[in-house]
């Protein structure tokens, strides 16, 4: 009984250490008082940009759940309203896994310091149909997400899609 119950706690601290590993992994972002310039700021915003939609393409809803507060909005032109960490995932989950990937187009990332808070980043995005391309075209959108840093982590508040439409070829 003695070893079963050595084992057991041996197996716990084993998963937390696990588990704590895999949120300092998840998120190799440094906090909002240990940024000190634009530049830093970018390449933070940058990597968070690149590591929420590297869950998002690869359809790994546990993380990507992990990047938004619970009480996140979610703002869509054309898909309304979606309130709440459990109901966006669940909608990636039914209309973008499989589906749909997304690509930050290049140079269009800007980022802003909100004091106290954390960052607001805004860009395009176009949106492919992996095997679809012929009947489907590329499309391409508007974005602002809301970034704050609380807890010794980086999480979206809000999110705005918008100016949704076919990509130029």
């Amino acid at each position: 009984m003695r070893d079963f119950l050595v084992s057991s706690r041996i197996a716990l601290i084993v998963c937390l250490f696990g588990l704590l590993a895999a949120q300092a992994r998840a998120q190799a972002v440094p906090a909002l008082e240990d940024i000190k310039s634009q530049p830093e700021l970018d390449k933070a915003m940058a990597a968070l940009d690149a590591a929420l939609f590297d869950s998002y393409n690869r359809c790994e809803l546990e993380k990507f759940a992990s990047f938004f507060v619970d009480d996140v909005e979610f703002y869509h032109d054309q898909g309304g309203v979606t309130l709440g960490k459990t109901a966006l995932t669940e909608s990636v989950r039914k209309n973008i896994c499989g589906r749909v990937t997304r690509e930050l187009v290049p140079g269009t990332l800007q980022v802003y310091y909100m004091k106290g808070y954390g960052a607001i980043e805004m860009g395009v995005h176009r949106f492919h149909h992996p095997g679809h391309e012929d009947s489907e075209p590329v499309g391409e959108g508007k974005f602002i997400h809301l970034w704050q840093y609380k807890d010794g982590a980086w999480k979206i508040t809000r999110v705005i899609s918008y100016d949704h439409h076919a990509a130029a070829k």
